[in-house]
Formats: structure tokens, C-alpha cells, sequence
């Protein structure tokens, strides 16, 4: 069962082939192929079918192929094998075994003297059990060897299909951390922009998955360890957020320095309206950025760094391009000047809410501020009056190593706030660089002393002269929403709707989300839109087209200047034989463990039923996450593998498991289990598969309904 991207979870990617639910299982394989073989890029769309054929044609044989072999190696009777279902279009028989192919394609079987899921009854059948090749007349330990061969098959195939494409070599995301949501697990434990993770509870990470698989799937606390960008090494044990849907640590992945193309229309590299977009020359699509002015970049984090500490000036950068002609690999040096990138402001401000958080070991701790704490002043200046909340980012970053005075209120239990002022010596850590965030509903995060906090909605001053003062905006009015329009004739610009709405103060599950700092952040990314913003007065709800201004006197600049980057991947191939070999085994163990894990996760309410994926939802991920070659096909084929081998060996009747299930009675007792109890077994294992099933499609299809 693997896990996607964001932790998505099949349960419905491998169900028993021989059995009455192997259609379903079938078609959510062909699904999930089909789609990783079209973003291969190997063909027609007619070579795609026939390579997705193939594919889930190679499992499935060898799934039944386990059975065939040991039933005749029993000396059972075997009638027919099948590859297909439903009724049989061409067949030939060759000795006492006809071979067929069958009118649907998902699936097949292995159907024996004395075993029919069809007719349960025959298991039981003393008539049939006096034939002595039929399956009900062998031992229990040659039915239990011709049961487990379907599934020990495909385990052997996995490693197999994991050997080699780990021997042509597999591109997986870099453990790299590329950001951290404010609050969040991860921040508060000091995980930051630029570490490399390296294991987690005792296992290798190689890949960012990894990191992924092992919070969603863990039970308690998790060890984190790897170095930080500078080079120190770090050991964090982080419990995960439990309060959604899965288990949340709040990291995302890193970005390359791979210029990448947006998909909308156009395919620009670059935000329209943004910086990035006005830079000259034009960015191409997989240009690499080596350096930045006079400086050599080798990362992310460096990148970042970088455009902090000159976000308010022009900046050069240096790419290698390949060559257009596509007939050598040789690269050309290419200049690009990005100007910078002013804040757009409405001229508003704000107060400041309540710390959310406070990062372990950070300056903040240390000076002695807690989550709770209201900040007052910033050496002297009143925050939000004389100094915007969304600035202070910089305004630490830029003091780095100097004292910085803060004077911030505490809630005395039984009394009034009470008020106090430490020294900070911040970090030099820059903030507003964070590719991932922010997101709704998260807290603003100031890197360079570690503290997160959301903003009021109520307005506490009005710039004079600003869009905002121009427009009419009071003290003490309520931001209620802000609206983005994308005028007709507009560019796409990645926002799904013409129209999108951000709430400043919205509610999810019964819980307050605040989104100040998502709004301020959409109104940056953005530019071509028209903003409305909605107030609330006397209440009253008033309506303002309001023009962002660029040129305000207390403006401030953004580092990021909107240019698209690939995530950042790594190879992973092994060096001989035996290394691929090694890799087989151990991504095969691993997604055993994994899928096992995640069904223990769904049964304790860990990982919520809403996280299956049914077959829409499996054709969907696998398009997103699809690589191009063989390799990539190789390790889709192992997976499913693995996943028909496990979930096939799950105690449900119908499925191998349940017939082992059925043997070991036999095997302790001695004697056949009841007809009726073993028929009713199976048809309530058939009613179990159909229910999965419409759960499975009807949250597909809620998702694609819902955009979620």
C-alpha cells in the first residue's frame, strides 16, 4: 500500500484475483498503471494500454501462477487457469488443465477439483473430497502451501520488480526539509528550512516519503535525527498533532534550484504579475541557478538566505542553460536581472494576537517568553501602532547577534496581564522565505528568535494617505473578508476560481482559523487580481475596492520574487547486483510493514477512513506522482505486489487469508468447518469487499466534487 505524497492510503489496490471481489481490486491496479505509464512518456496512447496490460497482467499471472505450480505440485486437479474474468473468449486445453483468457481482463484464477469461491459448498463435499486429487481430499498443509503460493509469489516478484529498478535507478524527493508550519510538531521541536533528515525511529530515511510514512504510521513519539544547514547535527523526538485526519508533524519538502514551468496557461516560469515575471531576460523552464550576484549557491537554503539579505534590492541571477538544439548537453551561462519585490499594502494596521508558539531552545525561550504572551513594544515602537507585526521577520533577521529589547504582557493567573521586558539576541534567520506557507489558518512565524503569533482583525490605525485611508477604512472597523478577482482577460494564475474569498475569521469543526497572515500572503502572490475587502461596522457589513500600494513610505519588500522551482530529487541506485538485491528486500519488507501499520492506524482511529483511496483517487495520485522510464514502471509493479500479497493474505473470507483462516480450524479440530457457517462466511466477506468499495468511490468522487 504505498503512501503518495501526502500520505494517501489505498486499501483497495490489490483484493484476491481468484476470488469474487478481483475485478475491484483489478481496476483500481489498471488504474493507478495506466496513469504512471502516460506520464512516462513511452509511447502512443494505445502503447500505454498495452504496456498497462502487460504490467498488471505480469501480477496477476504471477500471483496465480504461485497457486498452479504447488497445486500441481500436490497432484491437484487443476480445471482451468484463467487469466481474465467473467466468461471465457478463447481457451485451450492442454491435458487436463484448460487455459483461458477471459472477457475481462482485471483478474484471474486458479480453479481446482474440490475449490470453487462461486460454490462454497464443494469444500465440504464428501462427495468430491473421495476424489484424491481433488483440493478438499489433500492435507491440510498441502491446502495451506497451495493457499499462501499466490501471495509468496508476488512477495518474491516485488523484490524483484524493487531490484531492478533500484539497479536502473529510481528519482525519489530529497529528505530535505524545504519548510516548516509555524506551530506545528516540527517548529516547536526546532526542525527548520534546510535540514537533512536522516532517520526516523532508528530506520534510514532516503527519501522524503520516508519521512512521511514514518509519522503517519507511527503510534507515539518519533525520533528525528539529521543535520541542520550549517552542520550541526540534530536529535528531536516530536509527537505528532493528532487533532485531523492523520498524523501531522508540519514539514514539507525542499525545492531545487531547477527552474520550472507553472501549470496554467502558458506554461511561464514565473507568478504572473510577479517579479520573477518582469525579470530580463526571461527565465526557461529547467534552467539551473548557480549563482546569485557574486555568489555561488549550492541549495535551497543558501538561495533563500541570499534574497533575504538583498530583498530590497535587484538581484542577478546566473543560470546554466542547455543547449536548444538537444543534439549535445552543453550549457551556456545565462543573466537574468529580477528586480525587486515591494510588499503590496493597503495601508492598515493591525494588532497582534497572542504567541501560538515559542520553538524550543530558541532566543525567545531563553529570554523567558511563553505561548500566551502578547507582545507591547519592539525596542520601544508599540507593536501595531509603530510597528507592523508582518515586518517583524525582518526587523530580528536583521538585528542578528544584536540586543533587541521586547516588552510583551503575561496573563498573572487569578489577576491582570502583567507586563515585562527581556533582551533578545535573535538569530540570523530570515522569515517571509518559506516556499510552502503560509497556509490558512497558520500563525506567522518570526525565525530569528522563534516565536509564532496570528494578527487582529480589528483595525487599530489607518496610514494616512494610503489605499486604505482613501477608501474610507476606520479604526476599530472588523475585517471581515478580502476578495481576489481575476479581471477578464486576465492570465491564469493558479487560483482554481475567478473569484477567491479568504475569510479573516473563519471556523473549521467547531475551531477558530485565523487568516490575517494568509490573507496578506494571497493579496502578495496574486498581483493581477482585484482585491475587495469587506468590513464590519456598527454592524454593518461595507463593501471597499481597494488598489494595494507598492510605494508606501513605511514599505518593506518580500524576498521570494515568484519564480517556479522543481522539487528537489535524488537518485537512488545501486551500485551492483547484490545492493539491488538489498533494496528489493528491503522496500519490499518496508511496504509490508507499512501496509500492515497503516490497517492498525485505520482500526484505532490514528489514520481516519476518509484518507482511503478508491480508484479515481489512486488514478489521480498516481498522475501526480508518475516519473518517466522503466524503473518508475518497475517500482509501480512491486508495489502492487506487495499490496495483492498482503491485503490478499488479510483474515476476511473470500480472500487467502480467510481460507487459511479455514484450514487452521481444520488443522486444530481436525474436521471440515460447517457448510453453512463456511458459505455464510463468504458472502458476508463479499458483502465486506462491496461496502469498501462505494466508501471508496463515493469519497473519490466527494473530493472531486468538493476540490478536496
Amino acid at each position: 500500500m504505498e503512501s503518495h505524497g501526502g500520505d494517501e492510503v489505498d486499501i483497495l489496490t490489490a483484493l484476491d484475483p481468484h476470488s469474487f471481489s478481483a475485478l475491484f481490486g483489478a481496476a483500481d491496479l489498471f488504474a493507478g498503471l495506466f496513469a504512471e505509464l502516460t506520464m512516462g512518456g513511452l509511447g502512443s496512447k494505445a502503447a500505454f494500454l498495452v504496456l498497462a496490460a502487460i504490467g498488471l497482467g505480469l501480477v496477476i499471472f504471477f500471483h496465480e501462477l504461485g497457486h498452479f505450480a504447488v497445486a500441481k505440485w500436490c497432484d491437484v486437479r487443476v480445471e482451468r487457469f484463467s487469466i481474465g474474468l467473467g466468461p471465457v473468449v478463447w481457451s485451450k486445453k492442454w491435458g487436463e488443465t484448460e487455459y483461458a483468457i477471459s472477457a475481462v481482463p482485471f483478474g484471474g484464477y486458479v480453479k481446482m477439483l474440490g475449490q470453487d469461491d462461486a460454490d462454497p459448498s464443494q469444500l465440504s463435499s464428501e462427495e468430491i473430497a473421495e476424489d484424491p486429487r481433488s483440493y478438499s481430499a489433500k492435507p491440510v498443509w498441502q491446502r495451506m502451501l497451495i493457499i499462501s503460493a499466490g501471495v509468496t509469489m508476488n512477495v518474491l516478484t516485488a523484490v524483484l520488480f524493487f531490484a531492478g529498478a533500484f539497479g536502473l535507478g529510481v528519482m525519489r524527493q530529497a529528505p530535505v526539509v524545504g519548510w516548516v508550519q509555524p506551530g506545528s510538531p516540527a517548529w516547536t521541536a526546532g526542525l527548520r528550512l534546510g535540514d537533512v533528515i536522516e532517520t526516523i525511529n532508528d530506520r534510514d530515511v532516503n527519501a522524503f516519503t520516508d519521512l512521511n510514512r514514518g509519522v503517519a504510521l507511527s503510534r507515539d513519539a518519533v525520533n528525528i535525527t539529521g543535520t541542520h544547514s550549517d552542520g550541526a547535527e540534530f536529535d528531536y523526538t516530536i509527537v505528532p498533532d493528532l487533532s485531523g485526519t492523520r498524523r501531522f508533524l508540519g514539514v514539507g519538502a525542499s525545492a531545487d534550484l531547477k527552474v520550472a514551468a507553472i501549470d496554467i496557461e502558458g506554461k511561464p516560469t514565473a507568478m504572473p504579475g510577479s517579479a520573477a515575471a518582469d525579470a530580463e531576460p526571461k527565465f526557461e523552464s529547467k534552467d539551473q541557478i548557480v549563482r546569485l550576484g557574486d555568489t555561488k549557491v549550492d541549495d535551497f537554503a543558501a538561495y533563500v538566505k541570499y534574497l533575504a539579505a538583498n530583498r530590497d534590492q535587484s538581484v542577478e541571477y546566473h543560470v546554466q542553460r542547455k543547449s536548444k538544439s538537444g543534439e549535445d548537453d552543453s550549457t551556456t551561462t545565462v543573466t537574468i536581472n529580477v528586480p525587486a519585490r515591494p510588499a503590496r499594502l493597503l495601508g492598515l494596521m493591525a494588532d497582534v494576537n497572542n504567541l501560538t508558539g515559542v520553538i524550543d531552545d530558541s532566543p525567545a525561550q531563553k529570554a523567558g517568553l511563553k505561548p500566551g504572551d502578547r507582545l507591547v513594544r519592539i525596542d520601544g515602537e508599540d507593536v501595531g501602532q509603530g510597528i507592523d507585526p508582518l515586518i517583524l521577520p525582518h526587523y530580528f533577521a536583521d538585528r542578528a547577534g544584536e540586543e533587541v529589547e521586547v516588552t510583551f504582557t503575561r496573563q498573572v493567573p487569578g489577576g491582570e496581564r502583567e507586563e515585562r521586558t527581556v533582551m533578545i539576541v535573535p538569530n540570523d534567520r530570515p522569515g517571509w522565505v518559506e516556499s510552502g506557507l503560509p497556509k490558512r489558518g497558520v500563525p506567522l512565524d518570526v525565525p530569528a528568535i522563534g516565536i509564532a503569533y496570528h494578527i487582529s482583525e480589528r483595525v487599530i490605525g489607518v496610514v494616512e494617505g494610503s489605499p486604505a485611508d482613501e477608501a474610507g477604512i476606520q479604526n476599530n472597523d472588523h475585517l471581515e473578508s478580502i476578495s481576489f478577482t481575476r479581471p477578464p482577460g486576465a492570465p491564469e494564475d493558479g487560483l482554481e476560481s475567478e473569484v477567491e474569498t479568504v475569510k479573516f475569521l473563519d471556523s473549521d469543526n467547531g475551531r477558530d482559523v485565523e487568516n490575517y497572515v494568509y490573507a496578506f500572503d494571497t493579496m502578495q502572490k496574486f498581483p493581477n487580481r482585484k482585491v475587495k475587502l469587506t468590513v464590519r461596522r456598527e454592524n454593518k457589513l461595507i463593501d471597499f475596492e481597494i488598489e494595494p500600494s507598492t510605494t508606501l513610505e513605511n514599505g518593506w519588500h518580500l524576498p521570494m520574487r515568484g519564480l517556479a522551482l522543481y522539487p528537489l530529487v535524488q537518485e537512488l541506485q545501486a551500485e551492483d547486483a547484490g545492493e539491488a538485491m538489498a533494496f528489493g528486500v528491503s522496500s519490499t519488507r518496508n511496504s509490508i510493514v507499512d501496509i500492515y501499520l497503516t490497517l492498525r492506524n485505520l482500526f484505532t482511529g490514528d489514520l481516519s477512513v476518509r484518507e482511503l483511496r478508491g480508484p479515481l483517487g489512486i488514478a489521480g495520485i498516481a498522475v501526480e506522482v508518475a516519473q518517466q522510464g522503466l524503473a518508475e514502471l518497475l517500482m509501480f509493479l512491486g508495489f502492487l505486489s506487495v499490496n495483492l500479497a498482503v491485503l490478499n493474505f488479510l483474515p476476511i473470507p473470500v480472500l487467502d487469508g480467510g481460507h487459511m483462516v479455514f484450514l487452521i480450524w481444520e488443522g486444530v479440530t481436525r474436521k471440515k468447518p460447517n457448510e453453512r457457517v463456511m458459505t455464510t462466511a463468504i458472502y458476508i466477506g463479499i458483502l465486506f469487499i462491496l461496502t469498501l468499495m462505494v466508501t471508496v468511490i463515493y469519497l473519490d468522487i466527494a473530493r472531486m466534487v468538493t476540490g478536496g
